[in-house]
Parts: structure tokens; sequence; C-alpha cells
């Protein structure tokens, strides 16, 4: 589950950790970004019997652009990246509550590095 922003590199290292995953330990594997997996993968999260393991991945944001509070306003309460972090929080929280195991890797702004570290020590 990788609440990232979405592009070619990303998706070749996510796409890469998740057969190293299904290579070194047997499990079958999906991989999409949130929260738009929550509409297809999100659905076999909530019914996998309880056996699932679960990997989140979740990163600052290069850019932060506020939410107004009203159309045409330029107040702001939020912003996009507090949205996405308070998306990927409640999805934890809601498969802990259900039982289920998982596991948050926070990339930070490097993303690319942190994605080769965490490949490198698998």
């Amino acid at each position: 589950m990788a609440y990232l922003t979405p592009g070619s590199e990303t998706t070749k290292k996510m796409s890469l950790f998740r057969e190293k995953i299904r290579d070194r330990f047997g499990f079958a594997t999906t991989f999409g970004y949130g929260p738009r997996f929550l509409h297809s993968t999100g659905q076999l999260h909530k019914g996998d019997g309880g056996n699932g393991l679960f990997i989140q991945f979740t990163a600052d944001g290069e850019v932060d652009v506020p939410i107004p509070d009203k159309a045409g306003d330029s107040k702001s309460s939020m912003t996009f990246g507090v949205l996405k972090t308070t998306q990927a929080m409640g999805d934890r929280k809601a498969l802990v509550n259900s039982g289920r195991k998982v596991i948050r890797f926070h990339l930070g702004k490097d993303i690319e590095g942190d994605l080769n570290l965490l490949l490198k020590a698998i």
C-alpha cells in the first residue's frame, strides 16, 4: 500500500519490492497506490479472512497544496498532504483494528533512495 506520488521509477521499485517479497517468502502479493487502491485491492484487505500481512509506505510530499475551506475561497484549514497522511493512518488503523498485521515505512523526502535501501535489505 503505497501512499506515494505515482511515477514510473517508484512503480518500478515498488514492483521489484513486491516480487522480492513474493520470491523470498512465498507470499502472494499485490501493490497499489493509496488511497485509490481502496476501491480495488482494498476490498481484498477487508475480506482476506485475517491472514494478510500488510506493508504501508508513506512519504513527505514534494509539494503540498491547500484545500480551500469553501469553493473559491483562499482560506484553508487543511492541505492535500494532511489529507493523504490522514487517509493512510486511518487505513492502517482499520487494518490493525481488524486484527491484521501492518508495518509502515515512512520514506521521508528521498523516496527513491529509501526504496533502494529497503530493496537491498531484502
